[in-house]
């Protein structure tokens, strides 16, 4: 079985419930976890070791708070009010936890779903999506990771081009799958808003919905955009129900052509209050 799931963020007693409600068998299953695996939530160590373990069963997505675990991890980035990454940064099995995740993936096919983490821009089609987010791995997986980490950050270039190279084209390549909520209809990216989609934001809407978007058609999974909660359609599927704000943690069974949603609640003692964000 193939079960799709959103963003745990740490939140590692609820995941281990999801596990149970999907019958999760390593031996027999296998899942992908849309990004954010970690921050916010009180168990982001046990989360890593968890899916770690796993091995060829989890396919993880990096998102944008687990890119920010890396750059804090290098330096390159300070811990930010609210984060609950120092037990990762001060385990035993820091650095094997650490390796692992910067080893994960930017994009993943499984069954005809395009998986990502935050979403695309309307110039990507399904092939250009996947082989740019294997140009960022191999920097994160290599040694120009500390050349990159401390140029990561920042919302230029705006508009995707061909042309672009070196750190300007990586960020943009990460602004886009790790950050994008809205967009302009030539693709330029609008990184500050994080309302629901119904947001007005004059010249821009929800990248799902560019016109002439190239991915248009081709089945979608993705999370980060909490405040647009569960949508659930033929080619479009968002999965960050919110565990980690008090929402519930979400799986999506797509294998077969079969389509299941499934759901577990996440307690209010998991929920943090109002916290800065990473984006």
């Amino acid at each position: 079985m193939i079960n799709l799931i959103g963003d745990v963020q740490g939140c590692a007693e609820p995941f281990e419930r999801l596990l149970q409600v999907i019958d999760f068998s390593p031996s027999r299953d296998r899942i992908v976890v849309l990004g954010d695996l970690v921050n916010r939530g009180p168990g982001s160590l046990a989360v890593l070791r968890r899916l770690a373990a796993l091995g060829d069963a989890a396919i993880c997505l990096l998102g944008n708070h687990d890119l920010h675990l890396l750059a804090v991890s290098q330096g390159t980035r300070n811990a930010k009010k609210g984060d609950t990454l120092a037990e990762v940064l001060q385990a035993p099995d820091s650095l094997a936890c650490l390796e692992w995740l910067r080893q994960q993936r930017l994009a993943h096919m499984e069954e005809g779903w395009l998986c990502v983490h935050a979403g695309v821009v309307p110039q990507w089609d399904t092939a250009q999506t996947l082989a740019l987010a294997a140009e960022v791995q191999t920097v994160l997986r290599g040694p120009e990771l500390a050349i990159f980490l401390p140029q990561m950050y920042g919302d230029e270039p705006r508009r995707w081009d061909d042309s672009l190279e070196g750190p300007a084209r990586w960020r943009f390549i990460v602004n886009t799958l790790t950050r994008i909520r809205f967009c302009g209809a030539d693709g330029s990216l609008e990184l500050k808003t994080k309302d629901a989609a119904s947001a007005t934001v004059p010249g821009f809407g929800p990248w799902f919905q560019a016109p002439g978007r190239r991915t248009a058609g081709q089945p979608m999974a993705f999370g980060h955009w909490s405040t647009l909660g569960l949508v659930n359609q033929p080619d479009l599927l968002a999965l960050d129900t919110g565990c980690v704000w008090g929402g519930a943690l979400t799986a999506v069974r797509v294998d077969g052509g079969r389509r299941e949603v499934m759901q577990v609640p996440c307690s209010q003692e998991q929920a943090p209050g109002p916290l800065e964000s990473v984006a």
